[in-house]
């Protein structure tokens, strides 16, 4: 899952800087800025945005563009074109082109649709001008006014639609700092992450495992340093895991694994763990006992060739006298664990 952030040109220059420079140490290689937002007045456009390119340049970030033909004076361009000599070149498009424009500026700008609308006449229409998909993405909206924003459900309909079709698909997730005016309320893509805002990380898993989004971005301007730091983790592709591990398996501590890409939806099953980060020496058989859902275990000598391999249950499971408990996940993590899946990585790290 790639990871991205939003930026707002009334949020100042300094601001956007410090925020581009912690999305530079957190791994995000993606951000949003919006072109036509109502409640922005005073600010140089023109200005702003080339200093905006150049600071996302420079940190590795690729900035999408949010315009519709009456931003372009705002910028000072008298066609759409001229975005290129500021560097812009992704470009989300909400209204105001028709599907011929829309392919002919496919060749000079990487395009991207509002996923939340997309309509199959549209697709048709685009198709018949001759658009090459590989050259579009499909980013959904968020919604600053509450109850209405999309379900997960309806995401991930829409996602393996466009999917199929070439698409990258991306969505938002509300911040935990510093909301968006002028309703402050939060900007999911998902209805029912408005009200979990203090739950970044989970919000962006879901978004991405159950919502099949490609690309998972902050809509609000703000994040705690815990999610910061979240998000640095989610950007390398793991996601810290609190646990109580008795001896003699502490040396899972701080280890790094990843669920096998053929996901079982009983347990998250680590491959390292049979080779790399294997102990030194398979565990004899201790006392079998349930395996309720958290709970992680260790194949013992009993269990042949899969000896040493450690599992986390994602439900309860019964007991089984070639699996050793070694500890369990605390109940407040638990709830990552069904988005832990096809290849995420978890570090487990203590209480």
């Amino acid at each position: 899952m790639q990871t991205g952030i939003s930026l707002y040109f009334s949020e100042g220059i300094e601001q956007n800087e410090r925020t581009i420079e912690r999305a530079h140490a957190a791994g995000v290689t993606f951000a949003f800025t919006s072109l036509h937002i109502p409640e922005e007045t005073g600010v140089a456009y023109a200005d702003a945005a080339r200093h905006l390119l150049v600071c996302c340049q420079d940190a590795g970030i690729d900035l999408m563009v949010d315009v519709s033909p009456v931003t372009l004076d705002k910028l000072g361009c008298s066609r759409i074109e001229d975005l290129l000599e500021l560097g812009i070149t992704t470009v989300r498009l909400d209204f105001g082109f028709s599907a011929r424009e829309t392919v002919e500026l496919s060749q000079s700008f990487r395009i991207v649709f509002n996923a939340s609308t997309i309509s199959t006449e549209d697709i048709r229409a685009w198709q018949a001008a001759g658009a090459d998909f590989t050259r579009f993405a499909a980013c959904h909206n968020f919604y600053p006014k509450r109850y209405t924003a999309l379900s997960i459900d309806e995401v991930r309909r829409i996602n393996q639609r466009l999917t199929n079709l070439g698409f990258t698909t991306m969505g938002f997730v509300p911040g935990d700092g510093k909301l968006r005016g002028p309703l402050f309320e939060g900007l999911p893509t998902v209805e029912e992450h408005r009200n979990q805002k203090e739950r970044v990380a989970l919000n962006m898993l879901e978004l991405g495992v159950a919502g099949e989004t490609d690309v998972v971005l902050v809509g609000d301007p703000g994040l705690t340093d815990k999610s910061w730091s979240a998000l640095s983790c989610l950007s390398a592709g793991y996601l810290p895991l609190r646990a109580e591990i008795r001896e003699p398996y502490t040396y899972l501590y701080g280890q790094t694994h990843h669920d096998r890409p053929d996901s079982s939806a009983y347990v998250f099953r680590s491959p390292e763990s049979r080779t790399t980060l294997a102990p030194a020496t398979p565990f004899e058989p201790d006392a079998p006992a349930a395996r309720p859902c958290g709970t992680i275990a260790i194949s013992n000598a009993a269990y042949g060739r899969y000896a040493g391999e450690m599992e986390i249950s994602r439900i309860d499971l019964p007991a089984d006298a070639r699996m050793n408990i070694a500890g369990t996940v605390i109940e407040a993590d638990r709830a990552f664990l069904p988005c832990l899946v096809r290849g995420m990585g978890i570090k487990l790290i203590r209480p």
